[in-house]
């Protein structure tokens, strides 16, 4: 197989490669721009950068072939098709709507909101269920949080308020 060869690159396109490899954020597109930059600059052919990259040689010769044909763009990763997101601007809009409600206000048996209970209750309101985890991020994303519950502690005994006192101070022997 005749070796792949980018000697005719010129400085512009080696500066925009050397920037790619500096600023990405995604391995894969790192690893693809100093496959190429292995091949310009150094002259290595696909078998001695595979070596380098621990990546297969068909693997660096279509990526050298995708450079040569498409430039950088062509090393970025297509899109893949899938689902569409189930969460809609309308459902995390009603969500941020809801929790800055009050539960006992929408005549629900509690008082403080939970990511469990929000779900529950979006799930009846809309038809859609929801993860606890999937609600988190919805109100981390709106600047939100759910608050803990703060627990106090109450008794009948009208001489509760000295007992406690006594027990928070300490005892002088």
């Amino acid at each position: 197989m005749r070796p792949i060869r980018l000697d005719g690159l010129t400085q512009e396109q080696l500066q925009e490669l050397d920037e790619a490899y500096h600023t990405t954020r995604d391995a894969r597109l790192r690893t693809r721009v100093q496959m190429v930059l292995l091949c310009a600059e150094q002259g290595l052919v696909a078998a001695e950068i595979a070596d380098f990259v621990r990546q297969d040689e068909d693997t660096v010769r279509r990526w050298l072939r995708r450079y040569q044909a498409e430039g950088l763009r062509g090393l970025s990763d297509a899109p893949r098709p899938g689902a569409p997101p189930k969460i809609t601007p309308a459902y995390r809009e009603q969500l941020l709507r809801v929790v800055r409600q009050r539960p006992r206000s929408l005549e629900l048996p509690f008082s403080l909101w939970t990511a469990a209970r929000l779900a529950d209750y979006l799930a009846e309101v809309t038809g859609l269920r929801l993860s606890r985890g999937s609600v988190y991020r919805i109100l981390l994303a709106g600047d939100m949080a759910l608050s803990r519950p703060q627990h106090t502690i109450t008794s009948p005994d009208p001489e509760y308020a000295l007992k406690k006192r006594r027990l928070r101070t300490p005892a002088i022997t």
